[in-house]
């Protein structure tokens, strides 16, 4: 067993404060704190950020711009037409922009091995864009990901370039996803205790 992190446990006791403040603040998704839990009581094992995925209406001046973007709506689970449909009346000026963001959590392991184990299991469930994120000596860090992803431009400045009804089919699409990923999310909170 190959260790790469001499202050694996430091480490984890930073980031266990860490999510112990932003669960007082409200600024953990509800919905994944059991998996988070579940991992952080592992030895081998920490969780750093995670957001347990998205729906999304933007307002940016450019697409990729997220320092000078706004949410005009965010959703961490299914969405009712109707709360999209309030949300894109929000938009002004920029690009209008429907987004929908599979799960992420960045997991610190103790060993190699542990990271890919952990890996394995991650892909074995469905989390197919998963990977090795950091390898040093300070950090062994691992990013769970899953492949649901849309980025539908709606408009600009003000002017909306869909029909409500091409909005209503892609409110349907976003959410089949949502139903997809969060299925694997409690997959993988099922299995994780197998590590």
């Amino acid at each position: 067993m190959f260790l790469f992190t001499k202050n694996f446990d430091e480490q984890k006791a930073r980031a266990m404060a860490g999510l112990r403040k932003a669960l007082e603040e409200g600024k953990v998704d509800e919905d994944i704190i059991p998996l988070l839990e579940k991992i952080n009581s592992l030895e081998n094992y920490f969780t750093t950020s995670s957001c347990s995925g998205r729906i999304s209406v933007m307002e940016m001046p450019e697409f990729g711009d997220k320092v000078n973007a706004a949410w005009l709506g965010k959703w961490h689970r299914e969405v009712e037409l109707g709360e999209v449909l309030e949300a894109i009346k929000k938009h002004s000026s920029g690009q209008l922009w429907f987004l929908v963001r599979s799960p992420i959590l960045h997991v610190g392991a103790r060993t190699m091995e542990g990271a890919v184990k952990l890996l394995n299991l991650a892909i074995g469930l469905g989390f197919k864009y998963s990977n090795i994120k950091s390898v040093s000596h300070k950090k062994l860090l691992v990013e769970i990901r899953s492949t649901e992803r849309m980025d539908v431009p709606l408009g600009a400045d003000g002017e909306l370039w869909v029909s409500e009804d091409y909005i209503e089919r892609i409110v349907d699409i976003a959410n089949e996803q949502v139903r997809r990923f969060k299925g694997k999310l409690k997959r993988l909170e099922e299995e994780v205790e197998k590590l």
